[in-house]
Parts: C-alpha cells; structure tokens; sequence
C-alpha cells in the first residue's frame, strides 16, 4: 500500500470515527498523529530554499506597456516527461518552442482538471437522481473573454 492509499485509508478512518463529514485536515493530521503516525520529515532547507524561489518565478507579473494588461514573466517548462525537473524561462528571453511547450504544458494541466470536474459531476449528478443536476459549462471562452474585457476594476487574474 502506497504513502498515498495509507493516507486515504486514514482519512476514511477519521471520518468513522468522528463522523464528520466536512473534513479539516489539520484535525485529521492531529488525529492522525495521536494515533501514532509519524510525522514526516521537513524538507532539506535547499529544496525549501528552491521552492520559495519557484514560487515567486511563477508569481512575478511584468505588464504590457501598451494596455497594461499583466503577464508572467517566468513559465515552468517540465523536461522530458520527468514530474520534478522544471527549467523557468523569461518570457523576454524565451525561444518559440520553450515557450511553446510551456504554454501547451499549462494547457494539458487545464484539460485534465476539466476533465476529473466532469467525472465528479457526472457521479455527483449520478448518486443524487432526486436533486436538481449540476451542470456546469466546459468551454471556457465565453468566461476568459468576459474577465480580458472587464473593467479595470474588477479582478483579473492571471
């Protein structure tokens, strides 16, 4: 059983044993830790280190000069299909087919979030026949072009 299926299985647990339906997971991690799962180990302060930076490469925004419209100026380019190895690019200094990548990349992680959103509804719909279904538009176009347009002073996020 992995890591993950362990976590899974206590969580379960949590929830049988306190019937909570509405889970926190600091109090399941609390739990979890009086009932004597080990804490894990912190991270090694280099790779924390690297993960803050990380974090503020794929926050910077820089904006464009002629509407002032806000872009990132760091993207994330994963490397022949391993999970953990990311270059950052600057979107100045990027050549097409990083840049490419990076953005077909963002692209895949949207598609397979729209595509668990479905499975979820789908089954959701499924296991409540006598509510009123869920349903939830997929293309996203009419929603992008309403926040690119929106005024000023509404958030647009990037």
């Amino acid at each position: 059983m992995s890591r993950m299926q362990q976590m899974q299985r206590l969580i379960r647990l949590y929830k049988d044993e306190t019937g909570n339906s509405e889970i926190d997971m600091f109090a399941v991690a609390n739990w979890a830790v009086k009932k004597g799962v080990p804490l894990p180990q912190p991270k090694r302060p280099l790779d924390m280190l690297a993960k803050q930076f990380a974090d503020a490469a794929r926050n910077e925004l820089g904006f464009d000069p002629d509407n002032g419209q806000p872009y990132r100026v760091y993207h994330a380019v994963r490397h022949n299909g391993q999970h953990n190895l990311f270059t950052w690019i600057d979107i100045h200094e990027a050549p097409r087919r990083a840049m490419h990548k990076s953005l077909f990349q963002r692209r895949e992680q949207m598609v397979g979030d729209g595509v668990q959103l479905t499975l979820d509804l789908t089954y959701w719909n499924k296991m409540h026949p006598s509510e009123e279904p869920i349903s939830l538009q997929m293309d996203l176009s009419p929603d992008i072009e309403w926040r690119l347009n929106a005024p000023d002073d509404e958030a647009k996020s990037v």
